[in-house]
């Protein structure tokens, strides 16, 4: 609280007028956070709408990369934390999704967002210029030979141009909803 203080330009016992301590101060944050994330649509399918929040779940923790480890974490969650779970359940109920598969459907996207999320946080390039450059370096400290795989991966596929890690993102999304129709279906 006295690195907080200091960096708005006051004294640390003046926050506590806002926040009662560390965690209330984290819990507001990921609210202000779940208040970005635009919530499913009632309107689409629900293969629609969960496509679409994945994809702004991914937006809005691009902007807020600190939060990625954060989000399912807090045992006080707010109202705009709630407003978005409850969002998601009841587009996946409306559906026609069980509750037991409205569950496992939650919590395979949201694993792989989150995961996708901090992949992409920790990855040493930011640009597909910047993975290309990387790759060629990378490359260059391998025989090909010992590892053909690798090389076939990196010449065929991430040096190609115009690549960037972050379609990747689709095509797995697409996977897990194809999955859960298929689910939802039996």
């Amino acid at each position: 609280m006295r690195k907080l203080g200091d960096a708005v330009g006051v004294e640390a016992m003046s926050l506590y007028n806002h926040v009662a301590n560390k965690e209330d101060l984290l819990d507001g944050m990921i609210d202000v956070v779940f208040s970005e994330i635009e919530l499913p649509s009632t309107e689409d399918t629900w293969k629609t709408a969960m496509r679409r929040r994945a994809v702004a779940v991914r937006t809005v923790l691009a902007r807020h990369r600190w939060a990625v480890g954060l989000m399912e974490s807090r045992t006080s969650p707010g109202a705009a934390t709630l407003r978005h779970h409850d969002a998601v359940l009841g587009c996946l109920r409306g559906g026609g999704f069980t509750l037991e598969l409205a569950a496992h459907a939650y919590s395979a996207l949201d694993s792989y967002i989150y995961g996708f999320a901090l992949q992409e946080r920790s990855l040493p390039f930011d640009t597909p210029e910047e993975t290309a450059q990387l790759a060629q370096v990378m490359v260059a400290q391998f025989p090909s030979e010992l590892y053909p795989h690798l090389a076939e991966f990196t010449f065929g596929h991430i040096l190609k141009p115009g690549y960037d890690f972050g379609d990747e993102y689709g095509f797995g999304l697409d996977l897990i909803l194809d999955g859960l129709e298929k689910a939802a279906a039996t």
